[in-house]
């Protein structure tokens, strides 16, 4: 299969160079030529499997005219080796639990299969190759774990200083041996304007060899496409079914909406937002107006111009009309996430992290006007990653799982950097 760029759609690249590049050109990002449309007897042949092998069906399905099946199959099944459950909350809503990979959040599975088609794709290369990642929260954690030891790849993950929690940074920053983290003095979208600016520039990309691990990069997002077949998989058969999605660079969201394209049955998508709401304002408006990001509770939807937004737009030629038939924006303030971790503990017993306490707000909402419809929102991280805000709000002491609680005592290592793209460079090249 090809693979096109946003910013120039006559670009054709095959998937190794589209992987290895991260970013297009100009810019843009990489987009399948087309997207591959399930038959209905392989679409109802997935209830009967859990996430691993599905994965392995859909990987086949995505990618399979790029890599020989049994190397696709091996990197799947190393990468995607949990479930993501389904778990009823009340009645008619749902739970999609993202956290029960081996860094507790929803950016395992793309975070670990990019790991693993990167490293196959670069096994026979003779120089390293450096992957950039900027991450609000979850996305360093799961890259530098999805990495760790990887032979001919080195990661380097800038995270805003401050901008992410005290257990989510001691998950990147720990790590050592060829996993570098960069303590930028600025906001998520600092971070990531580095990482762009770093592929822009030629003098780099005469002299190393560059590759993201963000969702830009399209094997990041679109195995994300995944878990939203698991979910439907766990649903009765009939259920007419809509996801809300906490959503910050969209990657998350453009995975499900790829899902769709793909023969999901799905009724409708929430995008929903904390107070960076510049999507949320586009679907009410038809205005798309970046910002800088403000810092919340829930960091990882801390983002002022999301990346992705633009394969969005290329899914849907650009219309404003087609995009609101599909997604419908919500936003909700820290008070009011705290509100709903309270409210939804106090009245089932069930603990939502900040970023799925906006997915279960949205839903709830959305149900009321369509009480027909079965509600999914996702959790998209484990609520001990937020320890401090959750216990706070519910006033008890949450036990943190042992796959957190051993980064608790470690050191950390990072470099101060200030957001200015001379440093960055200067930083890089000291490793070219």
């Amino acid at each position: 299969m090809h693979y096109y760029s946003t910013s120039n759609k006559q670009l054709k690249s095959k998937l190794k160079e589209a992987v290895i590049k991260g970013l297009a050109p100009e810019r843009g990002l990489y987009m399948p030529a087309s997207i591959p449309v399930l038959t209905r007897k392989s679409l109802e042949s997935l209830r009967e499997m859990e996430l691993p092998a599905m994965a392995v069906t859909l990987a086949h399905v995505l990618f399979g005219e790029d890599i020989p099946e049994a190397e696709l199959k091996r990197i799947t099944e190393d990468a995607i080796n949990f479930d993501t459950p389904l778990v009823e909350v009340e009645e008619g809503l749902y739970a999609l639990e993202l956290f029960h990979g081996p860094t507790l959040a929803f950016k395992d599975v793309g975070a670990r299969f990019l790991a693993r088609l990167l490293g196959y794709y670069t096994r026979e290369l003779d120089e390293d190759i450096h992957v950039l990642v900027a991450t609000s929260g979850d996305t360093g954690s799961a890259v530098a774990n999805g990495f760790l030891d990887v032979d001919g790849i080195k990661v380097h993950v800038l995270y805003p200083s401050g901008g992410v929690t005290p257990l989510q940074e001691k998950q990147f920053t720990t790590l050592g041996n060829n996993i570098s983290a960069l303590e930028v003095e600025g906001n998520f979208d600092d971070c990531q304007r580095l990482v762009k600016e770093a592929f822009m520039d030629e003098d780099l990309a005469g002299r190393m060899k560059l590759s993201s691990a963000n969702s830009i990069n399209l094997a990041r997002f679109l195995p994300q496409a995944f878990y939203y077949f698991r979910a439907w998989a766990q649903l009765e058969p009939g259920t007419r079914a809509f996801f809300s999605v906490p959503s910050g660079n969209y990657g998350n969201m453009t995975a499900g909406l790829v899902a769709r394209e793909m023969g999901l049955p799905v009724h409708t998508f929430l995008s929903v937002n904390n107070l960076n709401d510049v999507v949320a304002s586009y679907l009410l408006t038809g205005r798309f107006n970046p910002r800088p990001s403000t810092p919340t509770i829930a960091n990882a939807m801390d983002v002022g111009d999301p990346s992705n937004f633009d394969r969005i737009l290329d899914l849907f030629m650009q219309k404003h009309e087609w995009i609101r038939e599909h997604m419908h924006g919500y936003s909700y303030s820290d008070r009011e996430i705290r509100e709903v971790i309270a409210e939804v503990y106090r009245k089932t017993g069930y603990l939502c992290d900040p970023h799925g306490a906006t997915g279960y707000r949205a839903a709830q909402s959305y149900r009321k006007e369509h009480p027909e419809l079965t509600g999914i929102f996702l959790e998209t991280a484990h609520p001990a990653k937020f320890r401090e805000t959750v216990e706070e709000v519910i006033g008890k002491t949450i036990e943190i799982p042992e796959r957190l609680a051993v980064f608790s005592t470690r050191e950390k290592q990072s470099v101060a950097l200030k957001p200015e793209f001379k440093e960055f460079k200067k930083y890089l090249l000291q490793l070219a």
